[in-house]
């Protein structure tokens, strides 16, 4: 198994996670691995942890967050959703989802995707160039298997979908330090996580039955 440590704490990847990126492979485009879960699960640990794997085995890979379509902050304060940045209509759905359809496009060129910087609480356009020759494209996000509006067209885009898991103490404990270290208080973190970041956890819980491979930080993995 791999192991990486990283905010999630730590994570091991099940032993056949390089047979599963391999079979991934496509000749006519770049094939796009989704990792959907709830917040706090370590998504973003396992996608450099995957990205890392494929690397390993003479893939060329790329991570693309969701996050990058979060609205601006002026934005939400402006539509008074700045209280629940995080929420599936604080996005910009469908430009996340042209961008996925941009990647699988055969014969593409170089596609630069926005990211997301937590330090200044902001996406950042196009940050992450993914060149035409990339092997994999790993993009993550609370809401790759939400079915409600916008997001049930994610899922179609991509050629795999796996749900990374972890303990819900623990989640919401990563989540808490999260906030905290981002600058809220102990109570305001601990607050937040309580009323926005455990309402979308409950919202996208569903989805991890339609994953098809399941990633637990901290244990061992195996299917959904």
């Amino acid at each position: 198994m791999t192991s990486m440590t990283g905010e999630a704490g730590h994570v091991v990847l099940p032993d056949d996670a390089g047979a599963r990126l391999r079979a991934l492979r496509r000749a006519d485009r770049t094939p796009l691995l989704g990792l959907a879960g709830p917040p706090g699960a370590g998504k973003s640990t396992v996608a450099d942890a995957l990205a890392r794997q494929a690397e390993a085995d003479g893939m060329r890979a790329v991570v693309v967050p969701m996050d990058g379509f979060h609205l601006a902050n002026p934005v939400l304060d402006a539509l008074g959703r700045r209280g629940r940045k995080g929420a599936p209509d604080t996005f910009d759905v469908a430009g996340y989802v042209a961008l996925l359809r941009r990647l699988r496009a055969p014969g593409r060129p170089v596609v630069y995707a926005p990211a997301f910087d937590r330090g200044l609480d902001a996406g950042l356009a196009g940050a992450v160039a993914v060149a035409p020759d990339v092997a994999l494209v790993i993009t993550e996000g609370n809401y790759l298997l939400h079915d409600d509006g916008g997001w049930r067209d994610v899922a179609p885009e991509l050629d795999a979908v796996w749900w990374v898991g972890c303990d819900d103490t623990e989640r919401r404990r990563r989540l808490v330090d999260r906030h905290q270290h981002l600058g809220r208080s102990p109570r305001d973190a601990a607050a937040f996580v309580a009323e926005s970041d455990e309402a979308n956890a409950r919202l996208v819980g569903p989805g991890a039955a339609r994953a098809s491979y399941v990633v637990t930080t901290g244990r061992a993995a195996g299917p959904a």
